[in-house]
């Protein structure tokens, strides 16, 4: 089966987009939110960034890492010749958590599908995890960043095989000036791995076939072994 569009992909992504405005599946989320920040970027981007959740000034603007995170995020592209137009970025869960808690378990349940949906979209070949949040979502296992940060890996995400690459969250980057340099030094590694071929996709799964129904034989094709038994067992439960 042929990969849709470039452009058919883009008209789906609006589709989602528009869904996603109006998401209710988080009461909590949807009653303290300003805006759905639903992801910005190039929808047809090789290089893909998936942080946490939206903070303040981006459930106000609607626009993923536009504070001191985002000029972070921006200075480290630009040293490897990109720009947010080049790449695409989106946060595991969609809505700002009140008082920027962490997401709970049943958000980003609720809201993975969303970002199942980018993916498969935007069909980039490789994805940053930025933190521990979206590391653990894209990988489907609780080892945290740390351990993780710097080691590329082939991962399916949704119905897609992708480069994963776990990194530093900027934000949590900006409180420990150290990691700015361990961060600076995993970014400075993108170009190597967007030059790679990227992965094989998955083979589709065949949809299954639909159960046929049986169809009871006709009682003039019974025969006569089965018609006995027949009567036996309706003399054994009284019908006779």
């Amino acid at each position: 089966m042929p990969s849709p569009s470039a452009q058919a992909r883009r008209e789906e992504l609006k589709a989602v987009f528009h869904q996603a405005k109006g998401c209710t599946r988080c009461p909590q989320l949807a009653a303290t939110r300003t805006t759905v920040v639903f992801g910005s970027g190039n929808a047809d981007a090789d290089l893909m960034f998936v942080g946490e959740a939206p903070g303040r000034q981006e459930d106000l603007q609607g626009v993923p890492f536009v504070g001191q995170a985002g000029k972070l995020l921006d200075q480290l592209l630009a040293e490897i010749d990109l720009t947010r137009g080049d790449v695409f970025v989106a946060n595991v869960l969609k809505c700002r958590p009140p008082g920027n808690r962490d997401p709970h378990p049943a958000e980003i349940d609720a809201c993975q599908d969303y970002l199942f949906k980018q993916v498969e979209l935007i069909e980039p070949r490789v994805i940053c995890t930025l933190g521990n949040f979206a590391t653990k979502l894209l990988r489907g296992d609780p080892t945290g960043i740390t351990r993780l940060r710097g080691r590329p890996e082939v991962r399916v995400v949704g119905p897609r095989a992708v480069r994963l690459y776990p990194i530093f969250h900027p934000a949590a980057a900006l409180y420990t000036p150290a990691n700015v340099e361990v961060l600076r030094a995993d970014f400075h590694r993108l170009p190597e791995l967007l030059a790679l071929d990227p992965p094989p996709q998955p083979q589709p799964q065949p949809a299954p076939e639909p159960e046929q129904p049986v169809v009871p034989e006709p009682e003039a094709a019974r025969e006569p072994e089965a018609e006995a038994e027949a009567a036996r067992s309706a003399m054994q439960l009284g019908l006779f």
